[in-house]
């Protein structure tokens, strides 16, 4: 799908991430063909600092394969001017039995053909609140008297 044609930024980048997700979790395909399905050949992805090009990418692949994790991309906001592409999601992961919440702010450019160029994303992880335990210098709950 061409970036220029995009009328829906959010299931643009929904789409993205689930597809490419899924087509690595689909088959035994070659993970560099899937790679370069989804990321131009000079792809760098920066993660809260940590940079990654193709064969690092390509690597990443291993272990999502490896482990099969479930995971649902919920886009909460995404804006497209030209081939770039801000985004703010969550991703819920559900790895080997433990549940995960990443909140990210992605930064992203595109080629024409809707391949991603590079991108920057700022990412926070989330626990789910425990009733049990208080928020820092909020008061501590209560149980009601039976």
């Amino acid at each position: 799908m061409s970036i220029l044609s995009v009328n829906d930024p959010k299931q643009f980048i929904a789409d993205f991430f689930t597809g490419f997700t899924a087509d690595l979790l689909r088959d035994e395909e070659d993970p560099a063909v899937i790679v370069d399905r989804y990321h131009t050949p000079d792809i760098i992805q920066v993660a809260d600092g940590h940079a990654m090009d193709r064969g690092k990418l390509i690597a990443h692949t291993r272990p999502v394969r490896k482990n099969r994790p479930d995971s649902r991309v919920e886009v909460h906001e995404a804006h497209l001017t030209g081939d770039r592409l801000a985004a703010r999601y969550t991703l819920h992961v559900r790895n080997r039995g433990t549940d995960l919440t990443i909140e990210v702010c992605f930064f992203g450019q595109f080629a024409s053909d809707g391949r991603m160029r590079s991108s920057h994303m700022l990412t926070r992880t989330v626990s789910a609140p425990n009733p049990q335990e208080a928020a820092p210098g909020a008061p501590a709950l209560q149980e009601e008297p039976s």
